[in-house]
C-alpha cells in the first residue's frame, strides 16, 4: 500500500491484448474513504512512495510473440495476487487492446540522513487525472519543505495519508516486503478512528463496530479502551454540570477544584530536527569564549546607510556588518570554518563562507545560510538575509537554503538577552551567539566616563578541533573590524 495510487491505459499489441483478454479480471471494488486531515492509516507499513501510475508500453516493444506473452502473464499476476490493480481503476471502461496498470513512484530525495517526512498537503484528489510533473503533494522533511511532482501521467486512484501524517522513508523492496500480511481487512473506519486506536494500542479488527454496515467510530475505540482499562470513562454533560457546583455542606462553602488536563504535543519537522541535531552535540566536548565589542562605530554606520537608502525594500541592520567582517576573520583562521570528520579523524577546511542564521520561526527553529559571503557586498547580504527570512517566515526553505553550513551565527539578541550559551551546529566546528546592543558606561584613555554600544559575543567551540588561543585570536581579529568597519574596504574585492 502507497500514499497514493493512480491508474491508467496502457496500449498493448494485439496479441498480448489476446492474453490478457484471457486473463482472470478482478471484481470491481469502490476505494474507501480518503483520509482526514493529520491521521494516518496504522495499519499502512512505512513507505518512501507516494503514488502509482500508468507507464505506457509502446507497439514496439511488444513486437515480438514471446514480450506479448510475457505481458500478458504479468497481467494475469497482478490481477490474481492484488485485486485492486484491476481495470476498475480508470473511470472508464478500458478500450479493446488498452489495461489499467499501476506504476509506483518514488517519495522524492529529501536530502541525506532523512528517514521520515511529514505530509503537509495534497494538491490531488482521488480520481483527479494528472500529467507528468505536475505537483501531486507537499511534505517536509527535518530539514526543508519540498514539493513532489508525478513522473507519470495517470489518474489518482486511492489516497492513504492525510496531511500532518508522518511516513518513513524507507527502500522500495523492504516496502513491498511488508506488504505482506498488511493487505486491507475490510474493517470500516475513518483514518481518524484508526489513528485513534494506534495511540492506544488497540487491533482495530478486535473492536466491534457500531455505526452503518459495522464502521468503527470513535466512541467504539474509547469504549473498548475503557474495557481494557487503558483510560477512563468520559463524564456526561450533567456530571460535568454537577462538577461546577459548590456543594454546602454544615454552612460551608466548597469549591469544586479544577482538574488541568496533560497534553502530548508531538514534534515534527524542524522540532525533531532541533532533538537530534542537539543530541548528538551535547557529546561534543565545548568550551565557550566571550567577548564585547564596541559597536559605536557600527551604530553610525548603519544610521547614514539607511539615511541615504533610496529603496523602501530593503532595511539596513547590523547583521549584515557582522556577517562581512566575520567571514573577513575567518579568511585568516579558516580553522573555524571547518568540519570534523570523527570516523577518520580528520578536518575538512571549508573553501566557501557559507554562515548560517538561526531563525525562531512558528515552525520552529531553522538554520539557513548565506552562500559565499566573501563573494557577496553588504547590500547583496542583507537583500538575502531578507529573502531567507521570507521563506522561513512561510516554511518554504528548500534544502539548498539550509544545507552547507560552514559556522553558525544566533542573533539571539534580536528578541532579548545580553549572551547566550550555544551548542554547536555539527558537523560545524564554531558558533557564535549574540546578544542585545544596550548603552553601558565606559572609560576612555583618560578615564572618563562616556556611554558606549556594547553587544556580547559568545563563540561556542568544538574542543577536538580548535583551542581557546585560537578562537581567542579569531575575536580580535573580528573585533577590530567591526569596531573600526572602515577597515573592511581594505579586504573586499
Amino acid at each position: 500500500m502507497a500514499w497514493a495510487r493512480l491508474a491508467s491505459r496502457s496500449r498493448l499489441c494485439p496479441a498480448a491484448a489476446d492474453a490478457v483478454s484471457r486473463a482472470p479480471r478482478a471484481s470491481p471494488s469502490a476505494p474507501p474513504p480518503p483520509p482526514q486531515a493529520g491521521h494516518a492509516d496504522p495499519a499502512a507499513p512505512p513507505l518512501r512512495r507516494i503514488l502509482r501510475v500508468p507507464q505506457l508500453h509502446s507497439a514496439a516493444a511488444a513486437s515480438s510473440a514471446s514480450h506479448a506473452r510475457l505481458l500478458g502473464d504479468r497481467w494475469q499476476r497482478l490481477g490474481g495476487a492484488r485485486r485492486w490493480l484491476g481495470s476498475e481503476a480508470s473511470a472508464a471502461p478500458a478500450p479493446v487492446g488498452e489495461a489499467a496498470e499501476l506504476v509506483e513512484v518514488p517519495l522524492a530525495q529529501t536530502g541525506e540522513g532523512i528517514a521520515e517526512c511529514e505530509l503537509l498537503r495534497w494538491f490531488v484528489n482521488e480520481g483527479d487525472q494528472v500529467d507528468e510533473f505536475q505537483p501531486l503533494c507537499e511534505v517536509q522533511s527535518d530539514k526543508a519543505t519540498i514539493e513532489i511532482t508525478s513522473r507519470f501521467k495517470g489518474t489518482v486512484h486511492q489516497i492513504h495519508f492525510g496531511p500532518g501524517d508522518i511516513v518513513k522513508s524507507v527502500g522500495v523492496e523492504s516496502a513491498v516486503a511488508s506488504n505482506e500480511g498488511n493487505a486491507p481487512s475490510g474493517t470500516l473506519s475513518t483514518p481518524a478512528v484508526r489513528h485513534l486506536a494506534k495511540q492506544y494500542g488497540l487491533n482495530i479488527n478486535e473492536i466491534v463496530g457500531t455505526g452503518k454496515d459495522g464502521r468503527i467510530l470513535k466512541e467504539d475505540v474509547l469504549n473498548y479502551a475503557v474495557s481494557k482499562g487503558l483510560c477512563k470513562k468520559q463524564s456526561s454533560s450533567l456530571e460535568d454540570s454537577i462538577g461546577q457546583v459548590e456543594f454546602v455542606e454544615e454552612g460551608k462553602s466548597v469549591p469544586s477544584v479544577p482538574f488541568y488536563e496533560d497534553k502530548k504535543i508531538l514534534l515534527r519537522g524542524y522540532q525533531r530536527a532541533m532533538v537530534k541535531s542537539m543530541s548528538l552535540a551535547a557529546k561534543v566536548p565545548h568550551f565557550h569564549y566571550l567577548e564585547e565589542i564596541n559597536c559605536d562605530s557600527l551604530v553610525q554606520l548603519k544610521a547614514r546607510f539607511q539615511t541615504e537608502n533610496k529603496d523602501n525594500t530593503i532595511k539596513h541592520t547590523f547583521l549584515p556588518f557582522l556577517i562581512k567582517s566575520l567571514s573577513m576573520a575567518l579568511s585568516k583562521y579558516p580553522m573555524l570554518n571547518s568540519s570534523f570528520i570523527e570516523e577518520t579523524n580528520e578536518v575538512v577546511l571549508k573553501g566557501s563562507h557559507n554562515i548560517g542564521i538561526a531563525m525562531a520561526t512558528t515552525h520552529g527553529l531553522v538554520v539557513p545560510n548565506v552562500k559565499k559571503v566573501q563573494s557577496l557586498s553588504i547590500l547583496e547580504i542583507t537583500k538575502e538575509l531578507a529573502r531567507l527570512h521570507e521563506m522561513a517566515s512561510h516554511n518554504r526553505l528548500s534544502a539548498a537554503d539550509i544545507e552547507g553550513g560552514t559556522i553558525t551565527l544566533s542573533n539571539i539578541g534580536a528578541i532579548g538577552g545580553k549572551f547566550g550559551s550555544p551548542l554547536l551546529n555539527l558537523p560545524e566546528v564554531a558558533i557564535i551567539a549574540l546578544g542585545c546592543i544596550q548603552k553601558l558606561p565606559r572609560f576612555d584613555d583618560d578615564e572618563n566616563v562616556y556611554p558606549s554600544s556594547i553587544i556580547n559575543v559568545t563563540v561556542g567551540a568544538d574542543h577536538r578541533v580548535v583551542d581557546g588561543a585560537t578562537v581567542a585570536r579569531f575575536c580580535n581579529e573580528w573585533k577590530g573590524l567591526v569596531e573600526k568597519p572602515e577597515l573592511l574596504l581594505l579586504h573586499m574585492r
